[in-house]
């Protein structure tokens, strides 16, 4: 395997710029996920490093090498797509072996190669199928063993488990994992879904609009998110973002006065906006309370239930996860509290964290 670099990476179609200088070090062995809504760069970037886009400017490095002027067939990297990509009229076997074969490999080599990654993706039972007969989560698993037979030097997904249900996601999702880290692969992972990404990365790309707004391990951006993109986008339900103003070490709410911690109470001076998760918000008595919601909808996930409503007295939407067995209907006042160091501060004018 090889770490994959990308320095001040720009794409433009005409006067249009789509990609606005990412900047990115993947080491030997990293799984590196790309995240973000639909439009947002994040696959025209991989595109980019496997040769299926040039780039405007900038540069990209596979294994220390410059492959800006590389066909996709000579960057030594495989991919694995969200519609499998699988030659229908082929068997399992014949799919894996396929790329071996034009690569001029000796049989028994590509013999071996076949079997050992069809026994590592548990489909040794299945290699005399057509793609037909199989499942999506099966042949998924054939598109990857294709990648793995060649033994690239770094491996590209685009969204590959998109097209399957929910609960063969989580599956493949483990598998991915465990696979990446049995063979050191380097990866580059496109997804929209935030789940996949933080279930799946060592680090995060979180892109919004052309640009790389946060790179960091999962729970670093989910803990202290760069932006109000990121800190919107990084957690289900979305974190709830309030105007506030900023004064005296604390903010003012809606009449109310808000905690903050004390690494970032010195920093507070005029408007603000305040961050706070749903899951970070408990059930408490009105004398403890930091919010009073106005209960609009309940959502009953068993466990869990989501509370939507408004702050009491203002327009501004609220969410709260809380446990499901907790006596709520809608129209109740419902106060609860929240840790001044669960608080997060941006500025309001540019949206970056304060802190």
């Amino acid at each position: 395997m090889a770490g994959i670099t990308l320095t001040s990476v720009q794409k433009s179609y005409g006067a249009t710029r789509v990609i606005h200088g990412v900047d990115l070090d993947v080491a030997d062995g990293e799984f590196i996920v790309i995240v973000g809504p639909s439009g947002c760069g994040k696959s025209t970037l991989l595109r980019m490093v496997a040769g299926l886009e040039w780039i405007t400017e900038g540069e990209i490095a596979i294994g220390g090498r410059r492959v800006n002027e590389l066909e996709p067939k000579d960057r030594d990297i495989a991919m694995v797509f969200q519609n499998y990509a699988l030659y229908p009229h082929m068997s399992v076997y014949r799919n894996m072996a396929y790329g071996l074969r034009i690569a001029g490999l000796p049989k028994q080599e590509i013999d071996a190669r076949v079997q050992k990654a069809a026994q590592m993706l548990q489909l040794g039972d299945y290699l005399d199928r057509k793609p037909r007969a199989l499942s999506g989560g099966q042949r998924q698993r054939v598109a990857m063993g294709r990648a793995i037979v060649r033994e690239p030097s770094a491996f590209l997904f685009d969204e590959p488990l998109s097209n399957l249900d929910a609960k063969l996601r989580v599956q493949m999702r483990l598998e991915i994992k465990e696979l990446q880290r049995s063979l050191g692969i380097t990866a580059l992972y496109v997804t929209h879904d935030q789940v996949e990404a933080m279930t799946l990365a060592d680090r995060l790309v979180v892109m919004n609009a052309g640009v790389a707004e946060q790179i960091g391990r999962p729970i670093d951006v989910y803990a202290r998110p760069a932006t109000t993109f990121v800190a919107g986008f990084i957690g289900s339900p979305a974190m709830n973002i309030l105007d506030a103003d900023g004064a005296g070490g604390a903010v003012r709410l809606a009449g109310h006065e808000i905690p903050v911690s004390a690494e970032v109470s010195g920093q507070l001076s005029g408007p603000v906006q305040l961050g706070i998760r749903p899951e970070h918000l408990h059930p408490c008595g009105e004398g403890e309370a930091t919010f009073l919601l106005r209960v609009g909808l309940v959502e009953s996930l068993g466990a869990d239930a989501i509370v939507h409503g408004r702050l009491d007295g203002t327009a501004t939407p609220f969410a709260a996860r809380l446990p499901g067995t907790a006596p709520i209907s809608e129209g109740d006042l419902l106060p609860l509290r929240s840790a001044p160091e669960d608080h997060h501060l941006f500025d309001r004018e540019t949206g970056r964290r304060v802190g």
